[in-house]
């Protein structure tokens, strides 16, 4: 019952591919217990002009009001739109920063940051970043 899900340009991703993506998205279109999405040939600003291109298509088209345009169209129009934004972002290697992911959708994300590669990463540290967010108060922007 899990639902795949790909985010990123496609286009720039060979043919067959593409074809693969969109056969197992098909296939587990109506999965509803789990969603995983792969995030191939992605980045947060490209999805966000992506999205802003596509309202402003609409509007050209005459099928939408600029005014009518609020955050819950602009999540809607980006790759992830219909999933909820992330609680936790765990980010590994030792960076402290983004790197260009989820931009939006991490709004209101509590963050872990921890020193071991993505290969690298393992059980305890998944378990370490839990027990982290577990402790956390959350605000929403409050």
């Amino acid at each position: 019952q899990v639902r795949v899900r790909f985010i990123g340009e496609r286009s720039g991703l060979p043919r067959g591919l593409q074809r693969v993506m969109g056969l197992m998205e098909n296939r587990t279109a109506g999965n509803n217990k789990l969603t995983v999405q792969v995030a191939l040939n992605y980045g947060a600003r490209k999805e966000i002009v992506m999205a802003a291109r596509s309202l402003a298509a609409e509007v050209a088209a005459g099928r939408l009001a600029p005014d009518a345009i609020d955050e819950a169209m602009v999540s809607g129009a980006l790759d992830t739109g219909g999933i909820s934004d992330p609680d936790l972002v765990i980010r590994t290697s030792g960076e402290q920063r983004l790197g260009g992911f989820m931009l939006w959708q991490s709004a209101n994300s509590e963050f872990y940051f921890c020193e071991a590669y993505w290969p690298d990463f393992r059980k305890v540290d998944f378990l370490r970043a839990l027990r982290s967010y577990a402790q956390r108060h959350r605000r929403f922007g409050a």
